[in-house]
């Protein structure tokens, strides 16, 4: 079960960080992806990040402006995201993958397999 933290309202150019922390269950060596969803349209992939060798890939919308990282010592991965614009509006979710496929397979989402609650972001205007 993920925990998740972090979401709010927050102003255009703003920053927040929002983290996913793993209860009962480490995940230090599995994939965590992030995905938000904005009303009315589809799940979107945001960013992923691996275990082992810590490599990730991004999202377009978040390239230069999200990064994304773990700590494996408190079993949490971040979603830092700066300069945000209201179309970052969205309920962003966090997700763990089990299963060993190539990072860039994860950009969707049905290769996941648990899923945290999701927090509202909502960045004014």
């Amino acid at each position: 079960v993920q925990l998740q933290a972090g979401g709010g309202l927050v102003p255009a150019g703003g920053s927040r960080r929002l983290s996913c922390a793993a209860s009962g269950r480490t995940f230090s060596s599995y994939v965590v992806g992030w995905f938000r969803q904005a009303p009315g349209k589809e799940r979107d992939f945001v960013a992923a990040i691996s275990g082992a060798d810590v490599s990730l890939i991004m999202s377009d919308s978040g390239k230069g402006r999200f990064t994304i990282s773990r700590d494996n010592a408190k079993n949490t991965v971040y979603l830092q995201m700066n300069s945000l614009k209201p179309e970052d509006t969205a309920v962003y979710s966090c997700a763990v993958a089990y299963r060993a496929l190539p990072l860039s397979r994860y950009i969707n989402y049905v290769h996941y397999d648990y899923w945290g609650q999701g927090t509202q972001v909502t960045v004014s205007s």
